[in-house]
C-alpha cells in the first residue's frame, strides 16, 4: 500500500512540477495542426489512460522486483513524457518537442525490455505509450512544417 501511494505521489509531483505555464501552453495551442488530426479532443483521455497504465506497470514492477533502479527508469520516462509540452512552450520549438518525444519512446522501449522478465502485465501496460508516442511525435513533426 505504501509503494502504491509513493508511486502515485511521485507521478502527481512530476506532473505538477513539469506543467507548462499558461502562457507557454497557450503558445503551443496556437500552433497549426495537421488536417488529419481530427481526434485531438480525445488526446487528454489517451494520456490519462497511458498514465494509469504507467502507474500499474510501475506498481507491478515494484512488487515483482523491489528495484529502485527500475523505479528510476519509470521516473525517467515520466519526466520525458511530462516535459514534452513544457519544452515546446519554453523553447518555442516544436523540433525540441519532437526530439523529447522520440527520446521518450526510446526510453520506453528500453524500460519495456527491462521489465519484461518480471511478468507479462508489467511490460504490456507500457505498450499503449509505445504505440501512442510515435503518433505524437509525427503530429509534432508535421506541426513543425505547418508553423514555419
Amino acid at each position: 500500500m505504501l509503494a502504491a501511494a509513493l508511486i502515485l505521489a511521485t507521478m502527481l509531483a512530476v506532473a505538477a512540477l513539469l506543467n507548462p505555464s499558461r502562457q507557454d501552453f497557450a503558445w503551443f495551442l496556437k500552433q497549426r495542426r495537421p488536417a488529419w488530426l481530427s481526434f485531438e479532443r480525445l488526446i487528454p483521455l489517451i494520456w490519462i489512460t497511458i498514465y494509469v497504465c504507467f502507474y500499474g506497470s510501475a506498481l507491478l514492477s515494484w512488487r515483482a522486483s523491489g528495484s529502485f533502479a527500475l523505479m528510476g527508469g519509470y521516473l525517467g520516462l515520466l519526466v520525458l513524457v511530462q516535459s514534452y509540452t513544457l519544452v515546446i512552450g519554453r523553447t518555442r520549438s516544436l523540433r525540441n518537442g519532437t526530439l523529447v518525444g522520440l527520446a521518450g519512446w526510446v526510453w520506453g522501449v528500453a524500460l519495456c525490455i527491462a521489465v519484461a522478465p518480471l511478468g507479462t502485465a508489467a511490460w504490456l501496460l507500457l505498450v499503449p505509450y509505445l504505440l501512442w508516442s510515435p503518433v505524437g511525435s509525427l503530429v509534432t513533426w508535421q506541426m513543425q512544417r505547418l508553423n514555419r
